[in-house]
C-alpha cells in the first residue's frame, strides 16, 4: 500500500472478516487514507457499500495475500462477503498472490483452483520459498511487496498499441423475420464478440459494439453498444461506422439468407405453408473488405463443418482480410453456447496458429495479440 500510494495510486482496501484478526482496519485506513471496507451494510449509519460500483471503479484488482479458502470460494463463484461479491463484479485485470503453508499449496485442490482462476484470465503472482508461519520452510510464502509492486506498476503503466484507437466489433446473431412473431436465427450468444470488445476497452481503445439479440449485459465506459436485430440493420451500422474504424473485428453470426417477403401478419396454422422463399442476405464482410483502406485492419470469423482450414483461408483471401479466426464446432466445449472456445488464427502473412480450448476471455486476448502485428 505504501509503495502504491507513493506512486500516486488511489488505493481502496477490502478485507474479509477473518483478515481483521491479522491486521487492524485502522492500520490499513491510515495508509490508504480511506475507510477499510468489510461489510455490505453499516447498521449504525444505515449506509450500503455497492460491490458493483467498487468493481467498476478499479483499474486493477490485487488479491494479496490470497488464502486457500478465499481462492476456493472465488473458483467456485461463492459470494458470501463483500470481497467475493466485488471480485465477481470487477471488469479490470485481476492479480492474485497466494500465501499458505507448503502442504496446502501443494494440495491438488489448490493447484486446481489456481488453474481455474487463471482460466478466468486472472494473473498469478507465484509464492516464493521461505520461512512459513507454521515454522516449516518451503514454497507458499507471499512474494515480497517490492516485487508485487513492480508487477503492478508494469501492468498499470505499460502502453497498449490499442490505447486511443477506434475499434469496431460486431457480435451476436441476427434474426430474420418470417412474420411479426417468427424469425430465422442461430444459437450465437454474442459472448465471444463481447469479450473481444471488453479486451480492447481494457487496453484503452474506444469501441463501437454492434450487437445482435443477446442476453449478455455489456457495461464499460469505453464501449458504445449499438443494438440491431437483422442482417440489414447490422450492415447499415457497419457501413456507417467502418470508415472511422482503425480495427474492425467481425465476430457476429450473420444470417446467410433472409425471407424474401416477410408476412405482414402472423401466418396462421391453417395456411398450410409448405415453403418459405429465401434470398441471400448482404455479405457484410465482403462489402467491408472492398472498402478497406491500407491503414485499416479487418478481422473475420469462420465457423466451418467440412474442409474447415481450406475454407477459412479462401475466405481470408477472397474477402480481403488481415486475419481470420476459425471456430471449432467439433471439439467439446467450443462454439455456440459455451464460455470456452477453441480457435485457429490465419493471417495474410501466411501465419497459422492453433490454440487449445480456453475461456473466451483468454481467446480474446490471443486474438488481440495476433492483431498487433498489423496495427
Amino acid at each position: 500500500i505504501r509503495l502504491l500510494k507513493k506512486e500516486g495510486a488511489d488505493v481502496q482496501v477490502i478485507v474479509t472478516p477473518m483478515a481483521r484478526d491479522f491486521v487492524t482496519p485502522l492500520t490499513l485506513s491510515t495508509l490508504t487514507e480511506k475507510p477499510v471496507l468489510t461489510n455490505f451494510f453499516d447498521k449504525a449509519e444505515g449506509s450500503w457499500t455497492s460491490h458493483v460500483d467498487l468493481g467498476l471503479w478499479a483499474d486493477l484488482f490485487l488479491l494479496a495475500p490470497l488464502s486457500a479458502n478465499t481462492m476456493a470460494k472465488i473458483a467456485g463463484g461463492v459470494a458470501d462477503n463483500l470481497l467475493l461479491t466485488t471480485i465477481l463484479s470487477a471488469r479490470c485485470p485481476v492479480y492474485f498472490a497466494p500465501a499458505m503453508d507448503l502442504d496446502m499449496y501443494k494440495h491438488p485442490s489448490t493447484s486446481e483452483n489456481i488453474n481455474k482462476l487463471k482460466s478466468f484470465g486472472y494473473h498469478l503472482i507465484d509464492p516464493v520459498e521461505g520461512e512459513l508461519a507454521s515454522g516449516l520452510k518451503g514454497v507458499g510464502r507471499l512474494e515480497e511487496p517490492g516485487a508485487i509492486f513492480e508487477i503492478l506498476k508494469d501492468a498499470l503503466t505499460s502502453s497498449s498499441v490499442f490505447a486511443g484507437k477506434k475499434i469496431l466489433v460486431t457480435a451476436g446473431p441476427t434474426y430474420e423475420p418470417v412474420d411479426p412473431v417468427r424469425f430465422i436465427g442461430n444459437y450465437s450468444s454474442g459472448r465471444m464478440g463481447i469479450e473481444i470488445a471488453m479486451a480492447f476497452a481494457e487496453q484503452g481503445a474506444s469501441v463501437d459494439l454492434i450487437l445482435g439479440p443477446s442476453a449478455i449485459p455489456v457495461e464499460h465506459p469505453l464501449i458504445n453498444v449499438i443494438p440491431v436485430t437483422t442482417a440489414h440493420e447490422m450492415y447499415e451500422q457497419c457501413i456507417l461506422l467502418f470508415p472511422q474504424s482503425e480495427v474492425t473485428v467481425m465476430t457476429a453470426a450473420v444470417a446467410d439468407f433472409t425471407p424474401a417477403k416477410p408476412a405482414g401478419q402472423k401466418i396462421k396454422k391453417e395456411t398450410q405453408l409448405e415453403q418459405i422463399k429465401l434470398k441471400p442476405a448482404v455479405d457484410i464482410l465482403k462489402k467491408l473488405g472492398g472498402l478497406k483502406q491500407d491503414n485499416q485492419v479487418l478481422v473475420g470469423f469462420a465457423l466451418e463443418t467440412d474442409d474447415a482450414e481450406v475454407n477459412a483461408q479462401l475466405k481470408l483471401k477472397n474477402k480481403n482480410l488481415d486475419l481470420i479466426v476459425l471456430n471449432s464446432l467439433i471439439d467439446e466445449g467450443a462454439g455456440f453456447g459455451h464460455s470456452t472456445n477453441k480457435v485457429m488464427i490465419f493471417t495474410r502473412t501466411n501465419k497459422r496458429v492453433e490454440f487449445k480450448l480456453k475461456s473466451k476471455k483468454e481467446v480474446a486476448g490471443d486474438i488481440l495479440n495476433a492483431i498487433k502485428e498489423f496495427v
